[in-house]
């Protein structure tokens, strides 16, 4: 996914947009054995879109001078998975603040305009040398506020904080690599959903066609630190819909490093 080059960044507004969008084919590497995107490359395509658009309204890699966008929350709604080559239509843009939080949102259509996927995800902006939070008032350019236009529903918080659990059980250890790395020396989001969707039943993931992961990152994980993955699974032996929940705790110190729930339906 290349950002795309009619909606560059220029001097003045020329080209500055406040919805970015852009079009391509779900290709081979994005589908799973059912030949539907997965999980784990909607966030990549939500990743990459939302880079794109930084860029393009001037808060950038490159216009945060000293600071960083860190993804803190990120609720996606999948009522459909697109097909192997079906063309899709992803769409992201903020959405005003809550507190530190800048809210940005997201989504895939399809050919026709209909949204098969939509997410709500919370960021925040930090100082790089501190690691500590900015207020937005910090950044570099204003952020379009595109008000009244929420990809979920206003009654569904999305990206909120999901509670503590104690019924959690170990199910497996990560370590970190240098292929879960990213820019910022540390484990990159979505090797976090690739965690988790290595640590369910793959024939559960291939046969759901809607899907909800909420996913709260906690604590950086930066490379060699070991993860101990918990998990639970909430509704057993119920075939057309499954529930899970996760946390992930560092070995050493036993600090919480994210928390998710995904749930799955057929």
């Amino acid at each position: 996914m290349n950002c795309d080059p009619s909606n560059p960044k220029g001097a003045g507004s020329a080209g500055v947009v406040d919805i970015w969008q852009e079009s391509f084919p779900v290709r081979f590497g994005a589908v799973d054995k059912s030949d539907r995107l997965t999980l784990d490359t909607i966030f990549n395509y939500f990743q990459e879109a939302a880079i794109c658009h930084a860029d393009n309204i001037g808060v950038g890699r490159e216009d945060m001078s000293g600071q960083a966008w860190i993804l803190s929350r990120m609720s996606v709604l999948v009522n459909r998975r697109p097909n192997y080559r079906e063309n899709i239509i992803i769409r992201t843009w903020p959405r005003g603040f809550e507190k530190l939080f800048a809210i940005r949102n997201y989504q895939i259509k399809d050919k026709d305009g209909v949204p098969v996927v939509s997410a709500r995800s919370a960021w925040l902006i930090v100082d790089i040398e501190k690691r500590r939070p900015l207020r937005p008032q910090s950044l570099p350019a204003e952020l379009p506020l595109n008000e009244g236009l929420d990809a979920l529903t206003p009654e569904d918080k999305g990206a909120a904080a999901l509670a503590e659990r104690n019924d959690l059980i170990k199910a497996a250890e990560r370590k970190a690599l240098y292929s879960d790395l990213d820019f910022n020396g540390h484990v990159n989001n979505i090797r976090y959903i690739n965690w988790i969707e290595d640590s369910i039943e793959p024939r559960l993931l291939e046969n759901a066609d809607k899907m909800r992961l909420d996913i709260n990152y906690i604590s950086e994980i930066l490379s060699g630190e070991v993860i101990e993955l918990y998990s639970s699974d909430d509704e057993k032996n119920i075939s057309e819909s499954r529930a899970f929940a996760f946390e992930g705790r560092k070995k050493e110190g036993g600090q919480t490093a994210f928390r998710a729930e995904l749930k799955l339906r057929a």
